[in-house]
């Protein structure tokens, strides 16, 4: 076990401050995602956007006791007087570096796995095709990165027989620390592509750097058909183990089929054909199983063992998604599979629910953890403890044999057959259910026991995304300056709670709705962040101060109202908002005698912050008209400011303004499309991530005769013989009528398909002549390759207007990677 005195040498480290001998357990980042003090080193990591050293204090109250950090002083060595302190020069290659000396602990075997695509899925297969033969320690989820590396290779423990872990990297140079972490013995190389190009030279490079990872490694399984890695690999003179459809190799692959929902692989092995089913027929999926068909062989497993495995591998879940559910429930499903390291992440996304809602656990037994039986449990439960769970359902019989360990309220059950015979939907009310099981016990069918009842028309929201392009514009603005996001219109048409939740997780200072109603909601599901109401009808000034919401005052009526509707003690905050030139609400100079007049009469008003709204920020040519604005809007407020006799928060950019006028940031900033994933001066637009992504289904596929006619009013004419299929949305949906006749398309299997005839209620037809379909297909209306801004200029539009129509008949899934 690893001693603080050990970081020394491990480091290149000074020890700034030692008081007591803890043995290190847990390497820790995150301040928000503590689950044990004890034996936690947490390294305060300086990134992009955040800086961990901002969390040390509110780390050592938690009980934290163990610190590497970069910036060290003596009123930090006073703050945490009882912690062990080590200061380095880089906390991120201090943590490698403590991996990489973990690694050299064991002398197991670990296969090392890189590539631009299907890294994780290949990973995931292989520890279940080996966990018959091996107890194995993998990468959770995509744990690839510079920071989660690191994190994965610390799981290894001396139970575990097979370490697969999987490398990514974007720039030159970021190999050779991963090679040092993970040491593989044997590697894999999945393919190359175009994620990443733009951090190399060229492919070429990009394809050299991730070689790194295989330098020391006695054996390197890839497919010779990539040119690239082929020729690569002969110069760097590798041994390897090739896998070919082209080309002679070490497993020739001489013919593949397609029969039914499996491939049929014809192959040529040590001299002999043989012959395999792969489950899959997509070709990215038996890719990446041949990739694990070359280790099984290599390893001497018999064919008919091979295929018994190859036939229980089922699709990789590679997100967590969060649905709604009944009875006002939300799941977070994760039942693809179930071990600590995955339990413990999920446990996060749980525990960043508002805690108002109960949290409830549903957990299957965890295989292939590589502890005792006993001690396993033990950490189960203390994360369970940990993250606030109120009530834990376990299901199997090893989970069940230590119920002694937990301490919440909790029931078992030896099968999920048996949960489902007993499951009374009563039972579950309001509360954020997690849903987390190997895939053996079949948990798919307890989350369709939860689900609501809904057609099939769904809004995919990444949550990741949001995350991304939060941080992104967070880059852009001074430390320092206040950050207020609008989640009016249910946050833009993508659900106002959770993405609320998300962003009080991600310390905003500042929340935005349009109405009272909204602010309620989020209030009563927990989200405790500041909120400013920008309509506030009178009728609703009471609910603002029963739910300590804060109106913006535009008018002398409605402060004059909201005044009078005050009870004589207390303090109730406002925005002032002050019309600049948008001409739209908002106090103007001419009222100023007025309003100063009422401020001072209610003496229980206090004036938070005085806003106004840039008029043409979106575009270039109102560059100058905005420039007036934020110099009259500047004189307007040090004149509100001189007359109250105290200081406000002053904020007038939005989500263009932040990236075409950033000098004048002011105390806050306020985003709202952007966060959304629309850059909105199109200068940066390359720079966020699409954040939502509509999709439906084919209810229908016909074939129609040329001449023949389709939809209302016969709009839908065929020039040739056509083959239509009916998709499930329409106007009611929010599919805009204006994508009628051939103006609209979606895309069906990656192939555009215009919309024929008139949208109609609840449906619609696209022409899908050529394009390989069937009933129940997949249909994207807009996403990644189907974007807002493109379909916005189809029909004159702009991209809010088409995320604010999606309908709440819509369901939405909240999925993070």
């Amino acid at each position: 076990m690893l001693k603080f005195q050990e970081l020394i040498s491990i480091t290149q480290g000074q020890v700034l401050q030692y008081v007591q001998q803890v043995p290190v357990q847990q390497l820790f980042t995150d301040s928000r995602k503590l689950s044990q003090s004890a034996g936690t080193l947490f390294f305060a990591i300086k990134g992009t956007w955040n800086d961990g050293h901002r969390y040390l204090a509110s780390l050592y109250e938690q009980g934290v006791r163990q610190f590497v950090v970069e910036k060290a002083s003596e009123e930090l060595k006073q703050e945490l007087k009882e912690a062990n302190i080590l200061e380095v020069k880089d906390s991120l290659k201090a943590l490698q570096d403590v991996a990489a000396w973990h690694r050299k602990q064991f002398s197991i075997p670990v296969i090392g796995i890189t590539g631009s695509n299907g890294k994780t899925i290949v990973k995931e297969w292989l520890a279940q095709l080996l966990s018959a033969d091996e107890q194995v320690v993998k990468s959770p989820r995509s744990y690839n990165s510079q920071l989660g590396v690191p994190l994965s290779v610390w799981q290894l423990n001396s139970n575990h027989t097979l370490g697969i872990f999987e490398a990514g990297i974007s720039l030159p140079g970021e190999m050779d620390n991963l090679q040092s972490i993970i040491q593989p013995t044997w590697g894999i190389f999945t393919n190359i592509g175009s994620a990443h190009d733009e951090g190399f030279a060229s492919r070429q490079q990009k394809v050299a750097e991730k070689l790194k990872l295989f330098s020391a490694t006695a054996l390197l399984f890839y497919c010779s058909d990539h040119e690239l890695i082929h020729q690569a690999v002969k110069e760097k003179q590798l041994k390897t183990f090739t896998w070919s459809r082209s080309r002679e190799a070490d497993v020739t692959i001489s013919g593949m089929t397609a029969a039914g929902h499996k491939t049929i692989v014809v192959y040529n092995y040590l001299g002999q054909k043989q012959r395999l089913a792969i489950p899959f027929t997509d070709e990215a999926s038996v890719e990446n199983v041949l990739h694990c068909l070359a280790v099984l062989l290599y390893r001497g497993l018999p064919l008919n063992e091979i295929q018994d495995r190859l036939d229980r591998l089922h699709p990789v879940a590679m997100r967590l998604e969060m649905k709604e559910a009944i009875n006002g429930c939300y799941l977070i499903d994760d039942t693809y599979n179930n071990d600590l390291a995955g339990l413990a992440i999920a446990l996060d996304l749980l525990a960043s629910q508002p805690k108002r809602e109960k949290h409830t656990l549903i957990l299957s037994d965890l295989l292939q953890s590589g502890l005792q039986e006993e001690a396993l449990y033990k950490q189960v439960a203390e994360l369970v403890q940990a993250r606030g769970v109120q009530r834990l359902i376990g299901i199997g019989t090893t989970i069940s044999a230590h119920a002694h360990q937990f301490a919440c309220d909790c029931t078992f059950f030896p099968g999920t057959t048996e949960f489902l015979e007993q499951f009374r939907p009563a039972q579950f009310q309001n509360e954020v259910i997690l849903i987390k099981g190997a895939r053996v016990f079949e948990f798919e069918r307890i989350v369709q026991a939860f689900q609501q009842k809904v057609h099939g028309t769904v809004l995919e929201v990444n949550l990741d995304a949001l995350v991304h392009n939060l941080n992104f514009y967070r880059s852009k603005i001074a430390p320092g300056t206040k950050l207020m996001v609008m989640v009016k219109a249910f946050a833009y048409g993508s659900g106002s709670f959770e993405v609320a939740n998300l962003l009080q997780f991600h310390n905003v200072d500042y929340l935005a709705v349009a109405y009272a109603d909204e602010g309620v909601m989020l209030r009563e599901h927990g989200i405790t962040v500041p909120i400013m109401v920008m309509n506030p009808s009178s009728d609703s000034f009471a609910k603002l101060r029963q739910y300590n919401l804060e109106p913006e005052i535009y008018s002398l009526e409605q402060l004059e109202a909201f005044g009078m509707s005050l009870p004589k003690s207390g303090i109730f905050k406002i925005h002032l908002k002050l019309d600049t030139g948008m001409h739209r609400l908002g106090f103007t100079a001419g009222d100023f005698k007025q309003l100063f007049s009422l401020l001072s009469q209610y003496q229980q008003v206090q004036v938070i912050s005085t806003f106004s709204h840039l008029a043409g920020a979106d575009e270039a040519l109102h560059n100058d008209f905005s420039e007036t604005q934020i110099a009259t809007f500047r004189k307007l407020a040090a004149e509100v400011e001189e007359n109250i006799g105290y200081k406000v928060i002053k904020h007038i950019l939005n989500s263009a303004g932040i990236v075409r006028f950033p000098q004048h940031q002011l105390d806050m900033v306020r985003l709202g499309i952007g966060l959304y994933g629309v850059e909105a001066t199109g200068s940066e637009q390359e720079a966020l991530r699409p954040v939502s992504t509509l999709k439906t289904t084919i209810s229908q596929i016909k074939e129609i005769k040329q001449g023949e006619t389709v939809g209302y009013s016969r709009k839908g004419v065929a020039d040739v013989d056509k083959k239509i299929a009916t998709i499930a949305i329409g106007y009611a949906d929010g599919y805009d009528r204006r994508f009628s006749n051939g103006v609209g398309q979606v895309l069906v299997n990656g192939s555009y398909a215009p919309v024929i005839g008139n949208v109609c209620m609840d449906m619609c037809m696209v022409d899908i002549t050529g394009i390989e379909a069937k009933a129940g297909s997949e249909v994207t209306v807009f996403g990644p390759q189907l974007t807002l801004v493109e379909l916005a200029k189809k029909i004159g539009t702009i991209p809010y207007e088409l995320l604010t129509n999606v309908s709440s008949r819509v369901k939405r899934v909240f999925y993070a990677e």
